[in-house]
């Protein structure tokens, strides 16, 4: 396994995981814009990140695709010389998945973007045991411990029986994020129609058609008059809470669902009233758990704050080692 320009790149397969750049072969892990791209010749990825990318990039967005059950695997490479590749799920978003790559009798698993928390819309992270584990590290600072999502809709909801006549403007990421926070209302006895800004309805109607219920969402546009969306919750990606769009709600009450909203002054800087701190990634605690649970001799950290998890992981009596990686963002969509 080597870092090439477009990606992680496994050379006895010629397979590129998640990569940055069109490439003759890739397997995708998930379907957030920074590791699914459109272009590629073959597409490997679980049927819902298939469908996630259609959803986003059109029925064009690869030349050819092979949908892979979790569990399942297929054989690249060499005929006599093969690498067995297998999906495990991840708990990130719907479909998304872990790569377990098997040859000449090692394993090395790159855990693509993943959490341990309990999330309806996908399968729990399953723990597969290797001898390389490639994780990531969004948040891989001792500061990052994110409390239960439960708590942090309980301010939502308590808001909005505190400032009734404000609309509760929420920036969430279209992909994952949204569908979980309107879950999490649900679930908090939130029955009220949810109001969505139009780039999160394609992908809100994608999670209905695969069987998870989301309740009563309206378009934003199908409201002519703003002033009744007083008391109501608006959700709209977060570059839209400065947006001149956000300007026809009335009293706007500005909340942010991020783990970046664990720090105060991120919070501050994009002038959030109500930050919840909400990630659809491991915090520290759960990065350390994983790397004990995994098991594996080397441990090699990649997108986020490599260095301290890579610290922490040496000290903790492993092999590891930062693999920094170009064009993959810190936050970008799935904070």
């Amino acid at each position: 396994m080597s870092v090439e320009s477009p990606g992680l790149y496994c050379r006895p397969a010629d397979l590129y995981i998640d990569p940055m750049k069109p490439v003759a072969l890739a397997v995708v892990t998930h379907g957030h814009t920074d590791h699914a791209m459109a272009g590629h010749s073959h597409v490997y990825a679980t049927d819902k990140t298939m469908a996630i990318m259609t959803t986003r990039y059109g029925e064009e967005m690869a030349e050819s695709t092979q949908p892979m059950r979790y569990g399942e695997s297929v054989m690249l490479g060499e005929a006599d010389d093969p690498v067995r590749m297998t999906l495990y799920p991840a708990g990130h978003i719907m479909g998304s998945a872990q790569v377990l790559l098997e040859y000449r009798g090692s394993r090395l698993v790159v855990s693509g973007d993943y959490k341990r928390r309990p999330d309806p819309t996908c399968l729990p992270f399953e723990v597969v045991p290797c001898d390389v584990f490639i994780t990531e590290a969004t948040f891989g600072l001792p500061v990052f411990t994110h409390p239960p999502i439960e708590r942090e809709v309980d301010k939502l909801i308590n808001s909005l029986q505190v400032f009734k006549h404000r609309c509760h403007l929420v920036g969430s990421y279209a992909l994952g994020k949204c569908q979980r926070v309107i879950l999490a209302l649900r679930q908090a006895g939130y029955h009220k129609p949810i109001y969505l800004h139009g780039a999160l309805i394609r992908l809100c109607e994608l999670y209905q058609q695969h069987g998870i219920d989301l309740g009563k969402l309206v378009p934003v546009s199908e409201i002519e008059d703003k002033s009744t969306l007083a008391g109501e919750i608006v959700i709209a990606p977060p570059s839209a809470l400065a947006d001149r769009w956000s300007r026809a709600f009335p009293d706007v009450r500005t909340v942010m669902a991020s783990g970046w909203m664990q720090i105060r002054a991120r919070a501050r800087q994009k002038q959030v009233e109500l930050p919840m701190i909400i990630s659809d990634h491991c915090d520290w605690p759960e990065l350390i758990q994983t790397i004990e649970e995994v098991g594996a001799k080397e441990v090699w950290v990649t997108h986020g704050r490599e260095n301290a998890l890579v610290y922490q992981a040496t000290q903790m009596g492993f092999k590891a080692r930062a693999l920094s990686l170009l064009g993959y963002e810190d936050e970008q969509e799935t904070g």
